[in-house]
């Protein structure tokens, strides 16, 4: 079973912004030109953040399900229209990025298993990081491998490519008889 950690989403939400005014409007907004381009607007239900640009395109993060981006971009959408700035009814949501995490029960020896799958879609340097990176291209999607079987499925673009990804990495354990 794999726990979704953040869904990352990007939609085009108005054909352009006036990020002082949103600032000015909403005591939630962060805006400082010099640190970073866009203005950030966080909110607590579903709790997510929202980097918003002057182009009228917005960044989602935080949401911990597919459906809470979606529930939470139009709310905010609403939310800016009910104080003035118009906004697109229904914007064009695009799932940009998935984490999830998943625990295999096991320890796992990290040394045979980037031995065993070769080096090929893997990158395992224990001075440098502590998992072993596997670069899947089945679901798209790349898996960090703990000595804990503890899972980091990123890259995802759906749920059921992370819980995909787990379900590969777990058969190919099992098939080399190192779960």
């Amino acid at each position: 079973m794999i726990r979704i950690e953040n869904v990352v989403a990007s939609t085009k939400l108005a054909d352009s912004f006036d990020l002082n005014r949103i600032v000015a409007e909403f005591e939630d907004a962060e805006y400082n030109r010099k640190k970073f381009p866009g203005l950030v607007y966080r909110v607590k239900n579903p709790k997510a953040a929202f980097l918003v640009f002057t182009s009228g395109k917005v960044v989602c993060t935080g949401a911990k399900s597919v459906e809470d981006v979606h529930t939470v971009i139009h709310r905010v959408a609403k939310h800016f229209r009910d104080h003035g700035i118009p906004t697109y009814e229904n914007p064009d949501i695009k799932v940009q990025n998935i984490v999830a995490s998943a625990d295999l029960g096991a320890d796992l020896n990290l040394n045979a298993i980037a031995i065993e799958m070769g080096f090929e879609n893997i990158e395992y340097e224990p001075e440098q990081f502590p998992g072993l990176v596997y670069r899947l291209d089945e679901p798209k999607v790349v898996v960090l491998i703990f000595s804990s079987g503890k899972l980091v499925v990123t890259g995802g673009k759906s749920p059921e490519a992370c819980v995909k990804g787990v379900e590969k990495v777990r058969e190919q354990l099992e098939k080399m008889g190192l779960l």
